[in-house]
């Protein structure tokens, strides 16, 4: 297969920095569309990749699945798109088309494996694939997302993955009117989650361990904003419909069962490194759920483009450059951004 030398950003190893770099792109197929990349955000998940947390970086690996821009080129069967049009990639790039999930729209779930923008064997090029931390991607056109014309580009990259992560449970287990939703934690996928949930019509309560994030919380639309670190205010929490729960990190989840309404669930969307225990009488009683929910598929990442575009919604971000990106890393590792890192790809092509 015909390739072409893009420019990128990646690691050969875990503890080696991020830097420029070659990497060889598929010339465009018939049903592909090519996208300059102008920002991707970056998330905790491409901070586990590159430090190979999870044990299945293949490396070099170049990271990145927030990723908006707009179209250069397309193959001569696309229809949806055109040269010009703004365009989105979040994490899927490829599935096999045909399974029951796939067919449900729900490519995320594929029976046949997915693939993945960064890190995943590449079913059309061979090899693996390169993620949005470089100045242009080719992919199917199929997986390719519309982006408005009326919203901030850069902010709106972190909708690709945050978003759709926190949409898509929000909207499955029915967070609306008269729906009490729990947060846990304020980060890159909470904040969001505060933004949607009110949208959605939710009353939303954050939990949080910093009281500095008190405040923050209320400041981005939540009703109430519990400090998970105070045992008396914890213990008079409960009637939630569903709580959703953010954290990466090793935390106790039972208290949060507890205050759970009848036939309410726990959804795990971040991705702690250790497991996480749960009492058994924690979710017998009242015929609870510890349930967990990963990003959506291609049609519902559209709608909540889509939906946060109607509410003027977007992320909370710091935009950098690509020669702040170590830096943006180790401090994404101390927690230190409000609340997502988005890289401004358009800046560093323009001194090229």
């Amino acid at each position: 297969m015909e390739t072409t030398t893009v420019k990128a950003y990646g690691t050969e190893a875990a503890d080696a920095p991020i830097h420029d770099m070659e990497i060889r792109r598929r010339t465009l197929l018939s049903t592909d569309v090519e996208i300059d990349i102008l920002y991707c955000g970056i998330c905790h998940s491409d901070l586990h990749a590159i430090k190979n947390d999870w044990g299945a970086t293949s490396y070099p690996v170049v990271p990145g699945h927030e990723i908006v821009g707009r179209i250069t080129q397309v193959g001569n069967e696309v229809t949806r798109f055109k040269v010009g049009d703004l365009a989105a990639i979040g994490c899927i790039v490829d599935s096999c088309g045909h399974c029951h999930q796939c067919h449900q729209g729900e490519e995320q779930f594929c029976e046949n494996g997915w693939t993945v923008v960064f890190n995943s064997p590449d079913k059309i090029s061979g090899g693996m694939t390169y993620g949005g931390f470089s100045e242009k991607i080719v992919a199917k056109a199929d997986y390719v997302l519309k982006m408005p014309e009326n919203i901030d580009l850069a902010a709106s990259a972190p909708i690709l993955c945050a978003g759709i992560t926190v949409y898509s449970p929000l909207k499955h287990w029915k967070a609306g009117p008269g729906k009490k939703v729990g947060i846990i934690g304020i980060g890159g996928l909470g904040h969001m989650a505060i933004k949607i949930a009110k949208a959605m019509g939710a009353y939303v309560v954050v939990f949080t361990t910093s009281p500095s994030k008190i405040g923050d919380a209320k400041a981005l639309g939540a009703d109430e904003a519990v400090l998970s670190t105070d045992a008396e205010q914890m213990k008079v929490q409960s009637g939630f419909d569903m709580i959703l729960d953010t954290v990466s990190a090793r935390h106790d989840v039972n208290t949060y069962l507890n205050a759970l309404h009848v036939d309410g669930s726990l959804v795990l969307v971040g991705l702690p490194n250790e497991p996480l225990e749960i009492g058994a009488f924690n979710v017998v009683s009242g015929r609870k759920s510890f349930s967990g929910s990963n990003i959506g598929g291609i049609a519902e990442t559209q709608e909540v483009i889509d939906f946060c575009a109607q509410h003027n919604i977007t992320a909370d971000i710091e935009l950098i450059k690509v020669n702040e990106i170590n830096e943006a890393f180790e401090r994404l590792e101390r927690n230190d951004v409000k609340y997502r890192f988005v890289i401004d790809i358009a800046a560093s092509k323009d001194k090229n």
